[in-house]
This record gives structure tokens, sequence and C-alpha cells, in this order.
């Protein structure tokens, strides 16, 4: 009997395993079978069913002057982002039909296709969207009538971030689900919004693209890809930003302060453009942001941001104080802007982040039986998440939300033109048609470290079966048919076995894990237990979970509890080589650490946590406990009687306010953000139980009477302290009030930072 031969080798960037471009698999080839993967799969289906199609397309028969099925949904869905979540919700619906094969899910994708369809023809022109006002809103900027800020357009909730959603929706539906009319209205809308644009310069394109628009270059990208029309590639280029690009081609991070789910997006259309194009500084660009916010600006569940903007690189304790930490966006455009270069670069090292993201905060951001999806995810020690209602809550992370748990099997496997490579331990069955080769993954992981793959084939077949070896996996080891294979180990990258498989053939893995302290990234003394890929926490309470469940208020997204003082956090006292020793295992991933039960946090819910822990020598905590009681007692104390605060030139809190503004800018300096109007500008504020008695604003700048004017419900304020940068304002007894900030003379105001309602 002739033996195989059997070649093992691994290699640390898959350079050398072939030059042939890496693939990933249809969804429809991969089909989860088990753990918390498929439960999440199961529960979004369960929470998508529960959405109205005809609530969703409400806002684009409205705007096509077609009579209602149903009245629209609440919330951002009536508030100015009218009609976003139907574009998510399209991308979902295909993906989860792609993954799971659901007759109902297709049923509802088809007939909201043929309802777009049916409002694109209303209008006539090609356009379809749920943007309220919309036809008078386009016809503005087509005649370059264009005043933009990060969120705002002509006083518009990020129209190109919502129209974008759209685009992408009719794309997933053709590319997953093969809905032919998908793509029709796809290239009408495409070429209307080419049309829309024509009269317009480069500098007017640049202006308009300073206002958040999502990945719209990257979906005119993808309708180069289906039509091979250059027109559609060379839109997606005009329509990339270059107050982005351009310092990421210079190899300059100018990230910290600016709104981080507004720049990730691009940069993967970027990543795609440089695909089609040759660009190879364009990819450069895009492979330097990913570094810079993978390694420099995520924490160690793989998210990003606090207020929904990026921190310096060097202070993290913004985000530690924060009760809005990561943005759930954020990673989900991360870990397709991972998948992008993994593919492109052929490097696995991208998916260690993209495992960790996975793992740790993708599929903690649902809830595991109410199926409600979180927007932040909070470091703060003590501090808790928010999740979704189906009929409360139409924020982005909903829209995100809803796909994320869609597309789990996009890079379990992926292959070459002849070899197959398994990149996550998730059980699941792939079929490679072209191949007639079925692979069967069982595995526990991460409760047991190894996972048994069997091969059928349709006859006996030569190829590389590749499988990861995780920067995290030691003493790894894989087995063929029970026997040892001899490997030379090296993390991040592949171990590839090459033979001639046959039905029945067995490969087994094998590996330890440990627990390891991660610090952030600023070099602080803040550090979180990391076991294997996996992230552990400690419940600490079920007290003062206020808005656990959203309602369907503006800010429902947000935390209403109280703060808990972070000198009362657990803390580490000692001395690094003892830190990790004081953790004892007590079952799987349940280990003990004094008082506290530390378990993987994507299993935390309904619930106060603790995931990141300070560090200290036993004469730093005492000279730190002091100072850290006196600070913590100010912060909340000023918390405490605040009634309602705006962080000027951040968009959420804006955007929460009803901004608007005429002749406006903002910015981030000296550690803060800033909006100034050579005009007017105005906020809505909420004067809960009318305790609020006084205005404190405060700016960069000094605040001169002279230069600016203040007006309270269109009556002029009256002023009751000023002290340079900060002016006391007196309120009016009511539970709403506008705040108006007037340029006298058309000169700029100072840089306004913040506005506190206190009582």
């Amino acid at each position: 009997m002739k033996k195989n031969v059997v070649f093992v080798a691994l290699l640390s960037l898959f350079g050398g395993i072939a030059s042939a471009q890496m693939q990933s698999f249809p969804l429809q080839d991969v089909k989860l079978t088990g753990g918390a993967f498929k439960k999440a799969q199961d529960v979004d289906l369960t929470y998508m069913l529960a959405l109205n199609p005809d609530k969703l397309l409400a806002p684009y028969l409205i705007d096509a002057g077609l009579p209602l099925k149903a009245s629209r949904y609440g919330n951002w869905e009536s508030s100015g982002l009218d009609g976003h979540i139907a574009g998510h919700y399209l991308s979902a619906l295909a993906m989860m039909y792609a993954s799971t094969g659901n007759a109902e899910v297709k049923k509802r994708l088809d007939y909201m296709i043929s309802e777009l369809s049916r409002c694109q023809t209303k209008n006539g022109n090609g356009y379809v969207g749920g943007i309220p006002q919309g036809k008078v809103f386009w016809e503005r900027v087509h005649k370059g009538d264009i005043d933009g800020s990060s969120f705002g357009l002509n006083n518009t909730w990020v129209p190109l971030y919502n129209i974008h959603k759209l685009f992408a929706g009719l794309r997933d539906a053709y590319e997953y689900a093969g809905n032919a009319q998908a793509k029709q209205v796809l290239i009408g809308l495409g070429d209307w919004f080419i049309d829309l644009i024509k009269p317009l310069s480069d500098e007017q394109i640049q202006q308009v693209l300073r206002t958040e628009h999502g990945g719209i270059n990257e979906t005119f990208a993808d309708l180069y890809i289906l039509t091979k029309d250059k027109k559609y590639l060379e839109t997606a280029q005009r329509l990339s930003h270059r107050a982005l690009l351009n310092p990421l081609m210079d190899k300059q991070d100018k990230l910290t302060g600016l709104h981080a789910n507004t720049q990730i997006p691009k940069v993967i259309g970027y990543e795609k453009i440089a695909s089609l194009t040759g660009k190879t500084d364009w990819s450069d660009a895009a492979q330097f942001f990913w570094q810079t916010v993978a390694q420099k600006r995520s924490v160690a569940f793989g998210g990003n941001s606090v207020r929904e903007h990026f921190n310096p690189t060097n202070d993290f304790i913004s985000m530690l104080k924060s009760n809005q930490g990561p943005e759930t966006c954020n990673s989900f455009n991360m870990l397709r802007l991972s998948k992008a270069l993994f593919l492109d670069k052929n490097d696995p090292s991208y998916l260690d982040f993209y495992e960790r993201t996975l793992y740790n905060h993708i599929l903690s951001t649902q809830h595991p039986e109410k199926g409600g999806f979180v927007y932040f995810t909070p470091i703060r020690p003590n501090h808790y998440r928010v999740y979704s209602q189906p009929e409360t809550s139409m924020w982005c992370c909903v829209g995100s939300g809803l796909e994320n748990h869609t597309k789990y099997g996009e890079l379990i496997y992926s292959h070459s033109a002849n070899d197959l490579f398994v990149n996550l331990f998730i059980p699941s069955t792939l079929n490679w048609p072209d191949k007639k080769i079925q692979l069967v993954q069982k595995t526990e992981f991460p409760n047991q470290n190894q996972s048994d793959m069997t091969l059928k084939l349709a006859r006996p077949h030569t190829f590389g079966l590749n499988i990861r070896q995780p920067k995290w996996a030691e003493n790894f080891t894989v087995l063929v048919n029970g026997e040892a294979q001899k490997i030379d180990s090296k993390p991040s990258g592949y171990v590839t076995v090459n033979r001639k498989w046959k039905t029945g053939d067995k490969l087994t893995v094998r590996f330890t894990t440990s627990t390891q302290l991660e610090y952030l990234p600023d070099g602080s003394n803040w550090a979180a237990f990391v076991h294997g890929p996996i992230v552990l926490a400690a419940k600490t309470s079920t007290k003062d979970l206020d808005g656990l469940f959203a309602d369907d208020s503006r800010m429902g997204h947000e935390t209403h509890g109280p703060l808990y003082p972070l000198d009362k956090a657990y803390a580490l006292i000692g001395n690094p080589d003892t830190y990790r020793s004081r953790i004892k295992p007590v079952d799987g991933l349940t280990f003990q650490l004094d008082s506290l039960t530390l378990q993987p946090f994507y299993a935390i819910h309904d619930a106060r946590y603790q995931m990141y822990f300070q560090t200290f020598t036993q004469a730093a905590y005492d000279e730190q406990k002091a100072r850290m009681k006196e600070q913590e007692a100010a912060a909340l104390a000023l918390d405490a009687k605040t009634v309602d605060k705006i962080n000027c030139g951040e968009q959420q809190p804006e955007v929460d306010h009803a901004f608007k503004g005429e002749k406006t800018d903002s910015g981030y300096d000296d550690e803060r953000f800033w909006r100034r109007t050579r005009s007017a500008m105005s906020y809505e504020l909420r004067n809960k139980h009318m305790t609020g008695k006084f205005l404190d604003i405060s700016a960069l700048d000094p605040i001169r009477t002279t230069d600016v004017s203040f007006l309270i419900n269109d009556k002029p304020a009256e002023p009751i302290a000023a002290d340079g940068k900060t002016i006391r304002l007196k309120v009016i007894d009511e539970a709403v009030m506008t705040l108006k900030i007037v340029a006298n003379d058309g000169k700029p105001t100072p840089r306004f930072s913040q506005i506190r309602l206190i009582n």
C-alpha cells in the first residue's frame, strides 16, 4: 500500500504558501452548527422578525408620495435619520438568508426590494430615499448650496451616511441573496447620484464630505465591480475624503478628536479602490490606519473611542471615566476593514485582532435572550450597558447590530486556488462545491482547547489544509488520524498539512491557553485579564441599572444610572509578579480573584461589571487612594447637580440636543471639543422636573458679551456672572429651552466647549 506523503510547515506571514490570492467563502457554504455564535445568530433572527418591514419602509413611501401601509418607527427613524435602519435591515436579511436559508427572511427581503423599486419608479429619476424633505435637500446640494459640519449638512442629519446604508443594503441583497431587482435599483440610484454631483467642483465635493458619509466611496467601487463601468470607479475616487486620506498616506496619525466611526468606513473604501486601481499608496494608508487604531487606540475587547471620538493615544483616562465607552459600530467596521486587509495582503496577523473583537465585543453586544443590541460598552469599573428593544430603539448600533450576528461564517474558513485555510475554531460545516470537499469542525472552544475536523471528498484529492496558529495558542499540536505531526511552531501563522486527503480523514488541533494581564495602550497602570483570546471580567452589582432596556427617548442608548466612584473599584496591589498568581481556576473559563469571580466578558449581562483593574505597589496605592478619592468626590458632585449637559462639537451630544447652525465650524484643541459660529447656532436643553436654575457655558477663548449674544427661547438671556472663559446665565422655568448663540457683527464667536444646566 502506497503511503501518503505528509508535508507540514508553518509560515508566519503566509506569503510562502502560494502566490494565489486568498478568498473568502460565500456565506451559503458555511453553516454554524452550535456554540455561542450559533445561539447569537438564532437570537438575532428572532429580533429581525420582530421588526415590521412596512414601518421601516414608511420614510421611503413618504418621500415618494405613496400611501403608507404602516406608520414609521419613532426614535431616530422619526427625528432626522429616517430610513437608515431599512438599509441595514436589507443587509441583515440578505446575509441571514445566505447563512441560514430561512424562507421568511427571503420573503421579507424580496418584498422590501419591490417596494423600494416602486418608490424609485414613482420618483422617476432614479432616486429613492427616506431622508426628510429629501428632494428639497438634494436639490440644494445639486445647486452648490453647501453648509456642512461633521454631522449636519444644510441642517440635515448625516444625509450621505443615511443613503449609504441603502446603497449597501441594495448591494448586499444582490450579492448575498441574488435579488436581481436590487441590482437594478442600485444602478438607478448610483446614476442619479452621479448626475446630482456632476455640477460640483472637487472642492465642493470635499466640502460635502466634511459631513459623516459612511462608506459612500466603497459602494461606488462596488458598482464598478458589478458593471465594469469606469464612471463608478471614478466617482468612488471623487467621493474619497482627502482630509483623512492625505495624512494617512504620509503615515501621520491625526485621528485624535475625530469622530471614530466617521473615519473607518472611508478607509474601507480606500482599500477597496486600491485593490481595483493598484494605488498602493492608498492601500498603505489603509494599513497605517488599521495599525494605528488596532494597536494604539483599541482596548482589550477590540473596541475604540470614548463618546464616539478617538481619544489621545497617550491618555485613556477619559474612556475610563465615561459611561460612553467604545461604540459597537466602530468594531463592526473595523472587522470589515480587517477582513479586507487579510484577504488582500494574505496576512493572518489581521485575524488576531478580528478574532479578539469578534468574541469579546461583537458577541457581547447582543442580549443572549432578548436580543437587544448595545451602543456603548463602558470600561469604567462598576458600570453597565443598555440594550435596545425592537419597538423603541432605532440607533445606528441597532442597524449594525442586526448585521453583526448574521455573518459569523464569513472568515471561519478561506481558500486560495487549491488550498483550504481554517482561521477560527467555531463549530461549523464547510462545503467547497468547486472542489467537492466538505469539512466538519466540531469544537467547544473556548471552553475546551481542541478542535476536531473531519473531511468528506468526492474522491481522494491532494491539497494543503492550513490551520491557523493564533499568537495566544501555546503548545500547539496537530494530529492527522491520531498521529502527531512534527511542526516548527511560530505564532500568527498557519500550520500546513499537504497530503492526499480522503473521506473520513480526521485532523485534530490541540493547544493550551494561559491568563495574561494586558495594559491599556497609553502605558498607564490599568490592565485587563485575557485568557487566550477571551477577555475576563467580574459581575459586581445588579443595582441601579436605570434604563437597562431602552425606551424610545432620544438618548435612550445611554445609561442613566449613577456612576460608582472609581476609588471604590477593586485594585491589584503588589507587584507584577504577583498580580496573575492571585487568580485561581474554578471551572473552565471561571476564575476566582479574591472576592470577585472572573468569567468571559461576553457572558456578562444585566449587571454592572469590572473589566479593567488598576495595578499598584502598596506604597503607590496608599499615595494614590487619597488623591483619587478627592477627585472622584468633586467629579460626582458636579455630575449630581447637572440636569443636562452638551459637549459642543461632539456629534452625538449635539444631535441629542437638536443642534442647528449656520456658518459654524468645530474642532478639537487642548483635549477638548469645541464649536463656534460666524452667524448663529442653537441647542435644545431639557430641564427635567424644572430643577435647572443656571446655564454654565465654557469656552476655549475669552467670552465677551460685546462679541456674542445669548438668547433662551428667543429672549435675551440674563448673565449672572462671567469669568474670562466661562459665563453663567439665568434660565427660565420651562421643561425645554432653546439656547441660541449669536455672533455679533458676523465676527467668529469664541470656541464654545461645554454647556451645562445645573440646579
